[in-house]
C-alpha cells in the first residue's frame, strides 16, 4: 500500500512526536508498505512563533498538492495540525479524499500558556480540524475519552511503542564519562525545555544528587539562570541518550499535560525507574488507574512529585525494563495500519485494529 504521511514534526526536530513518527515509518516500511512523507524540510519554512527549535512550512499548499497527485496515495494521514495539516486537509477535502488524523499534542494547553488563548478556543479550533477526519488516531485512553467531552468524534486508541534494542537494559546505573564525577542520585529529565512540560517543578526539586537535563526550547536560557546547579546536556544523539539513559538513576517526567510521554518508556527500557504525577500519560505508560496509581509499574507516580522520586528510587530495574517491554512498534504499527482507510472508498475494516488495542489495554 502506498501511504502519504504529512506532517509538520520532522527531522531534524527533536521531540517524542517526531520519534513516534520515525519509528512508524520504518516499521510500515518493514511491512511492505512504500510511505511518502511530506515534511517542512521540503518547503520554504520560518519558526513557530514562541515555540524557538520548530520551524513550520510557509504556504505550503501547491507543492503539497504536486507531491500528492505525483505519488497518488492509497492512504492518506494527517499527523500534525500545522501548516501543512491545514494544507493536506484542504486537498483531501477539495478532492473528495478520505484521510485520518492524530493527535499527538496537547496544542491548545501550550497555546494559553505561550499566547493566553484560552482553551474552549484552542479546543474548538482543533476539534474543526479533526471534524473531516475518517479516524483520529489517540495515544492513550485517557485522552480519549478527554476529547470525547469536548465533541471530538471517530476517535480510535493507538498506541506507541519503543526500541528496546536501541534502549537496552542495564542493571546497575552505568557509569557514563560526562557523569562518572555527579553525586547521586542522578535525576534525569528529557525533553523540549517549553511551557508544556513543567520542568521548574523538577528544577525545584529538593533532593540529594544531581539534576540533569538533556533538551533545547524556549525556556532554557532563563532557567539556567536561574538553576545553574543543574547540569544541561543540550540535545545528544540518540544512541548517546540511550547511555544517558541507563546512567541515571530516576527518571523524573513532570509534565501534566501529556497525551502519552514516550522518554519514559525510553528510560524504563534502560531500566532507569519512573517518578511521575498521576495524570494522562504516567497513568497509561504505568498501566495503573487514577484510583489505584500506588501500584505502577516501573515507576512511582505521586501528587507530591519529591515523595515520587523516593518512591521510584526503591524499585527494581528489572520492573521497568519489563514494562517497557509491553510496548512494541510492531503492534503499534500494526494498529495504525488497520485504521487507516482508503482515500478512494470505503473506510478499511478496523475490527481487526480495535480488537489488537482492547488487548492492549487489558495488557495495561
Amino acid at each position: 500500500m502506498k501511504i502519504a504521511l504529512v506532517t509538520d514534526a520532522w527531522q531534524p526536530q527533536v521531540n517524542g512526536v517526531v520519534t513516534t513518527l520515525v519509528e512508524l515509518v520504518r516499521e510500515l516500511e518493514l511491512l511492505g508498505h512504500t510511505v511518502a512523507v511530506v515534511h517542512p524540510g521540503m518547503f520554504k519554512t520560518r519558526p513557530c512563533p514562541g515555540y524557538a527549535g520548530l520551524d513550520l512550512a510557509v504556504s505550503p499548499k501547491r507543492v503539497l498538492s504536486q507531491t500528492l497527485d505525483a505519488f497518488v496515495p492509497d492512504a492518506i494521514h494527517v499527523a500534525t495540525e500545522g501548516p501543512l495539516g491545514w494544507a493536506a486537509r484542504s486537498y483531501c477535502i477539495k478532492r473528495g479524499l478520505r484521510f485520518t488524523t492524530a493527535f499527538h499534542t496537547k496544542f491548545p494547553e501550550i497555546l494559553k500558556a505561550a499566547i493566553g488563548l484560552p482553551l474552549f478556543l484552542g479546543y474548538a479550533l482543533f476539534r474543526y480540524f479533526h471534524k473531516a477526519s475518517s479516524g483520529v488516531m489517540v495515544p492513550t485512553l485517557g485522552v480519549l475519552q478527554m476529547l470525547e467531552r469536548r465533541g471530538f468524534k471517530q476517535l480510535r486508541s493507538w498506541t506507541h511503542g519503543v526500541d528496546t534494542a536501541l534502549f537496552s537494559y542495564s542493571p546497575q546505573p552505568l557509569v557514563h564519562p560526562l557523569m562518572a564525577e555527579m553525586s547521586r542520585p542522578i535525576a534525569l529529565f528529557v525533553g523540549r525545555v517549553s511551557y508544556e512540560k513543567n520542568i521548574q517543578a523538577f528544577l525545584k526539586l529538593d533532593m540529594p544528587g544531581t539534576k540533569v537535563v538533556c533538551g533545547v526550547g524556549p525556556l532554557e536560557s532563563s532557567l539556567k539562570l536561574r538553576f545553574p546547579d543543574v547540569c544541561w546536556m543540550g540535545v545528544l544523539a540518540r544512541d548517546e541518550l540511550a547511555k544517558v539513559y541507563a546512567a541515571a538513576d530516576v527518571f523524573v517526567f513532570p509534565s501534566r499535560s501529556e497525551t502519552f510521554g514516550l522518554v519514559m518508556l525510553e528510560a524504563m527500557a534502560s531500566g532507569t525507574p519512573v517518578a511521575a504525577y498521576p495524570v494522562d500519560g504516567p497513568l497509561q505508560v504505568l498501566g495503573v488507574s487514577l484510583d489505584d496509581y500506588a501500584l505502577g509499574l516501573g515507576g512511582a507516580l505521586n501528587l507530591d512529585l519529591q515523595k515520587a522520586c523516593t518512591q521510584a528510587l526503591a524499585l527494581p530495574r528489572e520492573q521497568a525494563r519489563a514494562r517497557a517491554m509491553a510496548f512494541s512498534w510492531s503492534q503499534a504499527s500494526g494498529l495504525f495500519e488497520g485504521f487507516l482507510v482508503a482515500a478512494n472508498g470505503q473506510a478499511k475494516s478496523t475490527v481487526a485494529a480495535e480488537r489488537l488495542a482492547t488487548d492492549l489495554s487489558a495488557q495495561g
